[in-house]
């Protein structure tokens, strides 16, 4: 059964590396940090993600699971305390391994854009594949990242979510114990 699968071997610094993991990687967007060293969460779930959900997700934060993740939902459930709602559109967290429909999520408003989403996504590969190009906020100058499992046209689903600014969507990428941020305020060409 899942939940015998352990979660940080402890909780306050494994939470607490993590969370300076996301904010470094968020203020400085494409970079790659390193996240859940030492985790084994059930399949399909990564350690970098499942290092993520334990850190920012508890029993009262509304989170989305794509159907795919169903087999870690009993682990998340008893790790986190959390139950998944069943609409991604209410929820301040979506875990997926294909991007969603980012209109379909809470974007938050002009007075209150922390009230969006975080897409916590899981992809195949983070320093190879389709090479992106990021420029924006925590950026002197433009970097590149490498992605393999985003949708082609990401380059153009990104602009309409960050023309939103400074509403919208972030994305925290997660493959293996690696992940990168794209906040909202970053730029992506492909």
């Amino acid at each position: 059964m899942s939940i015998d699968l352990p979660g940080f071997a402890d909780p306050v610094l494994g939470s607490q590396a993590c969370f300076r993991a996301v904010l470094d990687a968020m203020a400085r967007p494409g970079t790659f940090r390193a996240a859940g060293a030492g985790l084994s969460p059930p399949a399909p779930l990564v350690p970098a993600a499942a290092a993520v959900l334990l850190t920012l997700v508890d029993a009262e934060t509304p989170f989305y699971l794509a159907p795919g993740f169903a087999p870690a939902q009993d682990w998340i459930g008893f790790h986190c305390g959390a139950l998944p709602v069943e609409f991604p559109g209410v929820a301040a967290f979506v875990l997926a391994d294909t991007l969603p429909d980012l209109a379909a999520l809470a974007a938050g408003s002009d007075e209150s854009p922390d009230a969006s989403a975080t897409v916590i996504l899981q992809v195949a590969a983070l320093g190879s594949g389709r090479r992106l190009r990021l420029s924006g906020p925590g950026l002197r100058v433009p970097v590149s990242v490498d992605v393999t499992g985003l949708p082609d046209n990401f380059p153009v689903l990104w602009a309409a979510n960050h023309a939103l600014y400074p509403r919208g969507i972030d994305i925290l990428l997660c493959s293996g114990t690696t992940l990168a941020a794209l906040p909202r305020s970053v730029r992506v060409e492909g």
